[in-house]
């Protein structure tokens, strides 16, 4: 049974409280492969560390890789209280432990207020990759199911767009 706990859009609020190290990566990642035994190890050691050690899977969550703005995988944070810190240190066992038992993360410059997972503008951030991802399932309804051509996919795509816009501009 694994420690890791699993987050996704309805409990990623749990990072709000307590000290958290958080894994964003995805299945097809070679990197993220390589890291998963490191990670289930310090997960292991979690109970000892004083932490809860968590992960996303970028695939399935798009909201919370949009939340954190996640761009390169794996991506890791520490949040201790709401305040998060992305981690930037190797990825070995003994310098993920060294960063909880001599406290590094103190050294690291926090997330800026505005770019802060909690905050209303990666709330919106979190809802556009909600939208991108709506919007990847309809284009692959119109071609996969309906065999519509992916240009004409596209030429909907724009004429809907063109609409908004002067719904809007009205």
């Amino acid at each position: 049974r694994s420690s890791v706990r699993v987050l996704c859009g309805s409990n990623w609020s749990l990072v709000l409280q307590g000290q958290w190290m958080l894994e964003f990566y995805a299945p097809w990642c070679p990197a993220c492969q390589q890291m998963e035994a490191t990670w289930e190890s310090f997960a292991k050691e979690s109970e000892r560390l004083g932490i809860t050690v968590g992960k996303v899977d970028v695939t399935q969550e798009p909201g919370l890789s949009g939340r954190f703005f996640v761009t390169t995988l794996p991506t890791i944070y520490h949040a201790n209280d709401g305040v998060f810190r992305r981690y930037r240190g190797s990825r070995t066992l003994e310098d993920l432990q060294g960063y909880i038992l001599e406290r590094k993360w103190e050294a690291v410059e926090p997330v800026a207020g505005w770019k802060s997972p909690s905050s209303i503008m990666m709330h919106g951030m979190a809802g556009l990759f909600h939208f991108s991802g709506w919007i990847r399932q309809i284009h692959n309804y119109l071609t996969g199911t309906l065999g519509v051509h992916v240009w004409i996919s596209y030429a909907i795509f724009i004429l809907a767009t063109f609409l908004i816009g002067l719904l809007l501009g009205l």
